[in-house]
């Protein structure tokens, strides 16, 4: 029997919190199928920014700042799966076959990286949007969409995404890496993204 092709990876920003309406709609259409098969990675939102604004007022270091911050996005995972129940929080990217199998979406909880990965840094350099590169790679899923705040200038490299702002720092450098198809859909894309979606894709 074929094994099933891996699943999509779609990030959604954590500025979508901002944005109740369209980050429940994501959700229903995810769990609708509207991207096929998919995992979804949380940014930390205003989880992680409180984690800024405390290292920012009491000076701990980047390491633990980031290790806190993957702790945001393990919650944040718990959130996006009480919004919508067919969303299900899984740690181990093994589990995700059983889940997609069941009829649902898992929801990447990354708690196993606080132990420390010898390719991912321990600065803020790295966000979610790297991690969901990360991630992609490590599943071998055929393409990576990150469900952003703003739409991808025309023309910009992700070089200049990051120096933007648009995409984390080490962006550019995760995307070297990573062999399938990334995409950045802003709210002028058609979202969430499609099987065939062709929109902004490096």
């Amino acid at each position: 029997m074929r094994a099933p092709a891996a699943p999509t990876v779609v990030k959604l920003g954590g500025s979508l919190v901002a944005d109740a309406p369209r980050l429940r709609a994501c959700l229903a259409q995810l769990a609708d199928g509207a991207a096929g098969a998919c995992v979804i990675v949380p940014g930390g939102g205003p989880l992680a920014e409180g984690v800024r604004s405390a290292q920012a007022a009491l000076g701990f270091s980047d390491a633990l700042a980031h290790r806190l911050a993957l702790d945001a996005m393990g919650r944040m995972a718990e959130i996006l799966s009480a919004l919508e129940p067919r969303l299900v929080p899984a740690r181990d990217p093994e589990a995700f076959a059983g889940i997609l199998a069941a009829g649902r979406v898992p929801v990447w909880d990354p708690l196993a990286l606080k132990a420390g990965h010898p390719d991912i840094p321990e600065t803020w350099a790295v966000t979610s949007d790297s991690l969901a590169l990360w991630l992609a790679a490590a599943i071998g899923a055929p393409r990576c969409c990150l469900v952003k705040f703003a739409d991808r200038p025309a023309g910009a490299d992700w070089a200049d995404l990051a120096r933007s702002g648009l995409v984390d720092v080490a962006f550019p450098a995760f995307a070297a890496r990573y062999a399938g198809r990334i995409e950045i859909l802003g709210p002028g894309a058609a979202y969430p993204p499609g099987r065939d979606s062709t929109r902004a894709a490096a």
